[in-house]
């Protein structure tokens, strides 16, 4: 009798050990598995916000471009009606007092921009109607610049935030070690589960849930956390880029546009309109790679936002 009594006691203290050390491994993960989805949450928050901004920065830099691209097109209608207001002040240099018949020339040539003139047209109603008609093209290009250099400089502005925001929302050296620390308690979890469960001396309740616990949160060694900082690496980069070649291109826009550069009306404003219109389209490229690259930083968070809260879940029951 004496004998059974110490079997038993000896087997209920084994159980107790037993059950004391699954539940100190399982104490163990909680501790260093707790709290990364914490901290995951923020960085997904971030990357959206970022996202939200190279978006606007794409979206500003294809206003320029497009805006740009308007503005040619506004110029060189102008460009081709003041060759037709040289083409009639030649009429009128040669006239002589055949008037009626430089005002056919002129009909002719004005014809093909003007669909209705007045009743009774004369040369200088044609002047007049050319010089109108210029003077509201070049109000056109003008409002066109300003609205071309005022994009690019919302493009600038939104890229160097994406720039900052993208170079600070990665994944910190203690997250890794801590999810490198949680793998490790993972493995002695298992590892003391196993002995239990070999040793009989803890119940079937208490095996299942430390299995679930493993599974769930084992699955932190299908999660590369450093694909996270490399998307952040990308859109820094080309956040980078899209605020530098914005920048630039702000400033030859603004130049293209000044008084001083229209009205000398020659190959320097072409050549400084087409380059803020390339520019332009460099910016817009350059957000939207940002973008792409802030958009898989956000799925690349959610992976390991969802093995956090799986792990954390299990770990609750």
């Amino acid at each position: 009798m004496r004998i059974s009594v110490l079997l038993l006691l000896s087997i209920w203290i084994g159980t107790a050990y037993a059950n004391a050390d699954l539940a100190a491994a399982i104490e163990n993960v909680r501790t260093t598995c707790g709290g990364i989805g914490a901290e995951l949450s923020d960085m997904k928050k971030m990357a959206g916000i970022t996202t939200a901004v190279t978006s606007v920065g794409t979206v500003s830099g294809g206003v320029a471009l497009g805006t740009g691209i308007a503005k040619a097109a506004t110029d060189k209608k102008a460009d081709e009606l003041r060759q037709k207001q040289e083409e009639i002040n030649e009429i009128w240099r040669k006239a002589g007092v055949t008037v009626a018949r430089d005002e056919d020339e002129i009909y002719e040539i004005l014809s093909g921009f003007f669909a209705q003139v007045s009743d009774s047209p004369t040369a200088s109603s044609y002047q007049v109607l050319l010089d109108n008609k210029i003077s509201e093209l070049d109000k056109r290009s003008k409002k066109l610049g300003n609205v071309r250099t005022g994009t690019l400089a919302a493009s600038t502005a939104t890229n160097i935030a994406g720039a900052i925001m993208s170079g600070t929302n990665k994944v910190k050296g203690n997250l890794q070690q801590q999810i490198d620390e949680c793998l490790t308690s993972v493995k002695t979890l298992s590892d003391v589960r196993m002995q239990v469960r070999l040793s009989k001396s803890a119940t079937n309740d208490e095996l299942n849930r430390a299995e679930d616990i493993v599974r769930a949160c084992d699955a932190w060694t299908t999660v590369d956390i450093t694909s996270i900082n490399k998307r952040a690496d990308g859109a820094t980069v080309s956040s980078g880029v899209g605020a530098g070649v914005g920048l630039a291109g702000t400033i030859v826009s603004g130049v293209a546009n000044s008084e001083q550069v229209r009205t000398l009306n020659n190959q320097k404003e072409k050549n400084l309109n087409m380059a803020a219109n390339v520019l332009a389209g460099g910016t817009m490229v350059a957000s939207g790679v940002a973008t792409v690259f802030n958009a898989t930083q956000i799925g690349a968070i959610k992976r390991a936002a969802t093995v956090a809260d799986q792990c954390e879940g299990a770990l609750r029951q």
